[in-house]
């Protein structure tokens, strides 16, 4: 089967906690470009940069990016992806990774590894890779999302809630991970069969998607199968605030 993959970077200028994110410099260069340049490394057959803003379109363009400008209106990444396999027609069968644009620090081997492992399991329509925790802190923190797999390796549920509970140990106020049981954070990085986007648009929000705020939720409502695999790496720190934004930058040397 082939490994063949495509990649997708959402990339909005509108940023609630840190406005023009993806143009914000990165040692000499903008956010936006150090992301391209990863998912260029990646060995993608194409990437894509989806965006609604003409500056971030102006600047991709100037470091030689394909561009595409979407919508406005769209409520998430995913339908943000949506939109682009339609109008670029892409094969019902291609397999697309949705590369956030503020990931400068995302390895392009958890980027290759994703899209391999959704080309390897005809059954999923959509797969995200996971890490073990190791620290209780992380466990129980509702910034760190969790998600449980069943024996082959498909998402039962994911939470910003501490699963799974073990009933007995956490019963005596302990907060200890117990032994012998995953406790798996996940990665928010995907990989989508074109099909699955297209027929995505159509699928009504869950009401766990809503409770959780987690939008993969919606896809294990509607019945759709998302394999998980263990990441061979540990991904770098996002950037989410400007405090992100000076973490990655003395990470990249500045």
């Amino acid at each position: 089967m082939s490994e063949a993959f495509r990649i997708v970077i959402p990339a909005r200028h509108a940023s609630s906690r840190l406005p023009g994110k993806p143009l914000l410099p990165l040692a000499g260069r903008p956010m936006l470009e150090h992301v391209h340049r990863l998912a260029q490394r990646a060995g993608a057959e194409a990437v894509v940069i989806a965006t609604d803003d003409a500056r971030i379109e102006a600047a991709a363009r100037a470091f030689g990016a394909e561009v595409l400008m979407t919508r406005d209106d769209h409520p998430s990444g995913t339908d943000r992806l949506a939109e682009v396999v339609e109008r670029l027609d892409w094969p019902e069968d291609a397999i697309v990774v949705n590369l956030q644009g503020d990931e400068p620090l995302m390895p392009p081997s958890l980027v290759r590894t994703v899209a391999a492992d959704l080309a390897r399991h005809p059954a999923a329509e959509i797969a995200t890779l996971c890490t073990p925790i190791g620290r209780a802190e992380d466990f129980f923190d509702p910034h760190i999302v969790k998600v449980v797999r069943d024996q082959a390796g498909y998402a039962l549920y994911f939470s910003r809630a501490p699963i799974p509970w073990d009933r007995d140990e956490f019963a005596t106020g302990s907060r200890l991970l117990p032994a012998g049981v995953p406790h798996l954070r996940h990665i928010g990085l995907y990989a989508y069969r074109v099909g699955y986007l297209r027929r995505y648009r159509n699928l009504p929000a869950a009401p766990i998607e809503r409770s959780e705020m987690l939008e993969q939720l919606r896809a294990l409502w509607h019945g759709t199968r998302i394999h998980v695999a263990e990441a061979p790496e540990e991904p770098g720190p996002g950037v989410d605030t400007r405090a992100d934004l000076e973490r990655v930058a003395a990470l990249l040397g500045e």
